[in-house]
């Protein structure tokens, strides 16, 4: 057990593992496009909510690459990793709830941020609104994307939390190369 632990305390304070992040979230951000544009399956809010934590994973995992010698940046990374991650994990459960039934709120076009980070009119291909919030899609075997999300942010979520853990146990030395 000990084995593993110092096994993903290497891979956790290495440049893989803010990899995993940038690879990861950019794969999904092209699943989304996918979706929409190929499938039509257009974004609801919650869409586009979970699709700005993704983007922000994204640069979090570049940060990660850039500053991986800091150990002060990496902890605040990963701390942002695991906030990311509840984010994720919490606008996942909407979608899911909203998808199923046991929860209801406004699911409007609004996308709910400030006038000065109008991201919807900068960037509208990846961040507009073009539906109400309903059901997702089915990716694969009957699992949803509402599903599948939930199952990825609570995931993503403990592998954050270790991993953090972990950036106080590593040292330079002990980096995966």
């Amino acid at each position: 057990m000990n084995n593993l632990f110092t096994l993903f305390t290497r891979f956790a304070n290495s440049p893989w593992y803010w990899l995993m992040y940038v690879a990861g979230g950019s794969g999904l951000l092209g699943v989304a496009l996918y979706y929409q544009y190929r499938l039509n399956e257009l974004p609801c809010v919650l869409c586009i909510h979970v699709r700005l934590w993704i983007a922000l994973l994204v640069l979090v995992g570049v940060a990660g690459l850039l500053s991986n010698k800091f150990r002060e940046m990496k902890v605040l990374l990963h701390t942002s990793v695991v906030l990311i991650a509840v984010a994720l994990a919490e606008r996942s459960y909407q979608l899911l709830g909203t998808e199923r039934g046991f929860v209801e709120g406004e699911c409007g076009f609004d996308i709910g941020l400030p006038s000065w980070f109008a991201i919807e009119q900068w960037l509208p291909w990846l961040f507009r609104v073009e539906t109400s919030c309903g059901y997702t899609p089915v990716i694969m075997f009957g699992i949803t994307m509402a599903e599948s999300l939930m199952v990825m942010s609570v995931m993503m979520l403990l592998v954050a939390l270790s991993a953090l853990a972990a950036s106080f146990c590593g040292n330079s030395q002990s980096e995966i190369r």
